[in-house]
């Protein structure tokens, strides 16, 4: 009987996890994870007050008897012996294994500078940092909140809290906020949207120290000598991969664990995958580390597939991200621009309409959105826009067209067969099967209508 051992409770260790069962019914699973498994991006709708915390969690004590896995929550791995096929737990016990998982994750950034430890100056990464935000603006009718980074992570916690309609400051030392997502141009019409819904953006500036007065409330110094006031100072200045356990075993490590396109490491028995992980990425000539929840899924049932003995692998992810920015929608995919791609970009900034297509020859190999919801949201441009990446297709004579009708992405798409190409794409050479796990075993309410039929096959 095989022993798998997972480290993490993330999408990685929950997908890899149904994936294992799905191939081997008899393996031995134990998983060990310091957290209830959760997920990372429903703590902006607890925040927002939109769900329970419980709505956050993605498995329970009923879940993992029903997997037959053995849950040790509360547990952190502290050793890993390679050639032992060992891990150390933070309780002193060890767990064998013949095929082992790491899906450590990734922890946030320190701020270095005096005042990055005082009490409400925090990140807001796990469950218990979340409560503690929502225990000090419980405090106050309407708590100030000032930001310490504008990129992706940080704007996610900043729509959350718009939507309590906390006072709102950003810094961000980059020159325009999303700098790692957004090109100028669209960062000056989110910048604009921002400052209309009253949210005080500090760019091209850093934090010098923060000092708290004897009420506790904070004043955060900026390097050009501007102070703000708040009561809770949130750091989302970037995250790191959590290599450690890894590094010390002796598994190759770069800025994440090094692994194939079957997710192995450098010790074949051993896999890694999700924020940890350094693998294939699309439109790269290098393994990258995309700290998002598409990645971490796929990897995650390529791990557990590839631990169950079946031979797949990931071609590489689509780096993606999907922002409700205060209720301006900001997308983009692939690569956002070297010196060999060549631009198609539509501005209208006075109707807060950006769109920018990437391309190395005929090829689509990046976008960037940003709008309203009927201008992003609700079109379907900027899913043909992840089709064509997704399959790579080259746009030929139809490139020539896209640049003089920018906004007919569908005749192309169409034309290309993108969505031929997409219904006889799997991850795993199967259909995918919806997650085990629903909170309180609630079932879907909705019901597919006749025509859905036609595009996908829903039995």
């Amino acid at each position: 009987m095989t022993q798998h051992l997972i480290i993490g409770g993330g999408p990685v260790a929950t997908n890899a996890v149904e994936t294992i069962r799905q191939f081997d019914a008899a393996a031995k699973i134990t998983l060990v994870s310091d957290e209830p498994a959760h997920s990372r991006m429903a703590l902006p709708y607890w925040l927002a007050g939109q769900v329970p915390r419980e709505h956050t969690h993605t498995a329970d004590a009923a879940y993992w008897q029903k997997l037959q896995v053995d849950a040790r929550i509360g547990l952190r791995a502290t050793q890993l012996d390679v050639p032992g096929k060992r891990v150390t737990l933070s309780d002193g016990s060890a767990v064998a294994f013949d095929r082992l998982l790491l899906a450590t994750g990734s922890t946030p950034a320190p701020l270095p500078i005096p005042g990055a430890d005082l009490p409400g100056v925090q990140h807001l990464w796990t469950l218990a940092q979340t409560e503690s935000l929502l225990r000090i603006a419980d405090a106050k009718p309407r708590p100030r909140v000032c930001l310490i980074g504008a990129g992706f992570i940080g704007f996610i916690m900043l729509n959350a809290m718009y939507k309590r309609d906390w006072h709102l400051a950003v810094v961000e030392r980059e020159a325009h906020v999303l700098p790692r997502m957004l090109d100028a141009g669209a960062a000056a019409i989110v910048t604009q949207w921002l400052t209309d819904k009253g949210v005080a953006l500090h760019c091209g500036a850093s934090v010098k120290r923060i000092t708290q007065s004897a009420d506790g409330s904070k004043s955060v110094e900026l390097d050009h000598g501007d102070k703000l006031d708040a009561d809770a100072v949130i750091i989302g200045i970037g995250v790191r991969p959590n290599v450690e356990l890894a590094r010390a075993a002796g598994l190759k490590t770069d800025v994440g664990i090094l692994v194939n396109d079957q997710m192995q490491t450098s010790a074949p028995q051993i896999y890694a995958g999700g924020d940890c992980a350094q693998a294939a990425v699309l439109f790269s000539d290098k393994p990258e580390v995309l700290a998002i929840q598409p990645t971490a899924v796929d990897h995650g049932r390529v791990a557990g597939a590839s631990m169950a003995g079946q031979n797949v692998s990931c071609a590489g992810s689509l780096n993606m991200n999907v922002l409700d920015c205060c209720g301006l929608q900001c997308v983009s995919f692939g690569n956002l621009g070297t010196a060999q791609t060549e631009a198609m970009t539509i501005s209208n900034p006075a109707d807060n309409v950006y769109r920018k297509l990437l391309w190395q020859g005929d090829q689509i190999v990046g976008s960037i959105f940003v709008g309203r919801a009927n201008d992003v949201g609700m079109l379907t441009d900027v899913g043909m826009v992840k089709g064509i990446l997704q399959t790579q297709t080259p746009f030929g004579e139809w490139k020539k067209y896209l640049a003089e009708n920018p906004f007919d992405i569908r005749r192309p798409y169409v034309a290309t067969k993108v969505a031929h190409k997409l219904a006889q794409t799997t991850l795993l050479g199967r259909p995918a099967k919806a997650r085990g796990y629903r909170f309180g075993n609630a079932q879907p309410t909705t019901r597919v209508g006749p025509f859905h039929g036609i595009y996908v096959n829903t039995q």
